[in-house]
């Protein structure tokens, strides 16, 4: 049984703030109570006002003032001898250096973060910690050092009821199978995540299930008009919560769906913004998959091979520094789909 979902990272005089409030709103609040617990000297609650300052700014994609925001908070932390705060801190610090790309960065801080979390005794936050290194291994396409820790930490979430880390570890499990190739098992916890966070009145749980269940239904069922709808009502979701990354993501798997339809103007558009929408965010993930997709799109729509080999011999190298093995072998599968695995010579 799941109660409604929370927002731990919403901390001190922030607690009243949703899991569903705009990120413009949280961002207000936040900044509003870390001036005032500044000027009052109240080291404790700058950190904890910090955090969801540090937060609201990386999932609007303002990634120079989450940085500064988040180490301020493990400063403010530090200084007032508050061992969860800090670990909150670089939580959400090992969170960034992921969507950077910044891989190993993000594995240093977050184990910190999980050791600091168990010294606190703070049992949320070293979940979150932990949640952290799983999906980093998984987007890098490290399954299976993983997949046992999300099914971990699943359990964990399922025994405390937590609804959104619930939905969470659905998510990250659901998206191995789905890049495994076991469509109908990702199918069912996708759905079954999807039910929870609806439950739990976690949209933004709720709209990247949505976005899973719609890449499904795509590949596996070749449904395309389904699969567009699932998305346009997760994209709802993404611009009233401001949620900058998703609705770049829900680009980019929009694309992906009129691609596999044959519908390659129409997929090209919307590459063509999801990368635009990365590159402003600066998450190099996010810009190589649309990379990926665009390439494909202009193949197909008739652009010279010498070019595509070259964009795809490019992607290929930057994915190799980057360290995201499964993209990588998207690239490969594109190199051979088109004949150009030989074209640039390295």
């Amino acid at each position: 049984m799941y109660g409604k979902a929370f927002a731990p990272e919403y901390q001190g005089a922030l607690t009243t703030l949703s899991v569903n409030s705009s990120l413009t709103d949280v961002l207000a609040a936040g900044t509003r109570e870390l001036k005032a617990a500044e000027r009052a000297g109240r080291t404790g609650e700058a950190a904890r006002s910090g955090l969801a300052v540090a937060e609201a700014h990386r999932r609007l994609g303002q990634i120079g003032d989450a940085d500064r925001a988040w180490k301020a908070s493990y400063r403010a932390a530090r200084a007032a001898g508050d061992t969860a705060a800090m670990a909150w801190a670089l939580w959400s610090g090992g969170t960034l250096a992921r969507q950077r790309g910044a891989f190993a960065l993000a594995r240093r801080l977050l184990g910190l973060a999980a050791e600091l979390g168990e010294l606190g005794s703070d049992v949320v936050v070293r979940g979150y910690s932990l949640a952290g290194l799983a999906e980093t291994g998984r987007i890098q396409g490290d399954y299976e050092a993983v997949a046992r820790l999300h099914e971990q930490l699943l359990a964990e979430a399922r025994r405390r009821g937590e609804a959104r880390h619930t939905v969470w570890a659905l998510e990250g499990i659901a998206q191995i199978h789905r890049n495994t190739g076991r469509f109908d098992t990702a199918y069912a916890l996708f759905e079954e995540a999807a039910e929870i966070a609806a439950r739990a009145e976690d949209r933004r749980g709720h709209a990247w299930a949505l976005r899973g269940l719609a890449d499904v239904v795509s590949v596996r069922d070749g449904d395309t008009e389904r699969a567009l709808a699932l998305l346009s009502e997760a994209e709802t979701t993404c611009r009233a919560m401001r949620l900058s990354s998703a609705l770049a993501y829900n680009h980019k798997m929009r694309g992906n769906v009129l691609y596999r339809a044959g519908r390659y103007t129409e997929a090209r558009d919307l590459y063509e913004q999801a990368l635009a929408e990365f590159r402003a965010m600066r998450e190099p993930r996010g810009e190589a998959l649309s990379r990926l997709g665009l390439a494909k799109s202009l193949a197909r729509l008739g652009r010279d091979r010498a070019e595509t080999a070259a964009e795809l011999d490019e992607l290929a190298d930057e994915l190799d520094r980057i360290g995201l093995r499964h993209a990588r072998e998207m690239v490969a599968r594109a190199q051979e789909e088109f004949g150009v695995a030989a074209e640039v010579v390295r």
